[in-house]
């Protein structure tokens, strides 16, 4: 998936503005980078168009361990955005990655989350 695409993809299903859907897009993976193991998020990375690289790859190797309500509240600090759009937008974000990587990427990404981020990025029903 090109990087226009994803962030139009975020933007569409979250009705923000392209700027605020590229500020959501970079602000919740530099956020999930700090949850999970340094490798997996280079992983991850390296299925995702270029631009989107920065945030999965500066961090740490060492996952930071904190619940999903941190993971929102960081994601709400950093973008700039109304509390209120930050689950949805973050859920945007991660169904948007959901399709733009292999299944098992994802799944890889998914295993090193506790069970109450799922929620977050839900399987798609077939």
């Amino acid at each position: 998936m090109k990087y226009d695409k994803f962030v139009d993809t975020v933007a569409r299903r979250t009705k923000l503005p392209y700027e605020q859907a590229e500020v959501l897009s970079y602000t919740t993976l530099q956020t999930l980078a700090e949850r999970i193991p340094g490798d997996e998020a280079r992983d991850l990375a390296a299925q995702l168009p270029k631009p989107l690289h920065e945030p999965l790859t500066k961090r740490q190797v060492v996952a930071e361990q904190f619940d999903v309500d941190e993971f929102l509240n960081r994601v709400w600090q950093r973008s700039g955005l109304d509390a209120e759009q930050v689950t949805d937008g973050v859920r945007a974000v991660l169904t948007t990655a959901r399709s733009a990587v292999t299944a098992g990427e994802f799944e890889d990404v998914m295993a090193q989350l506790p069970q109450e981020f799922h929620e977050l990025a839900p399987v798609p029903v077939r």
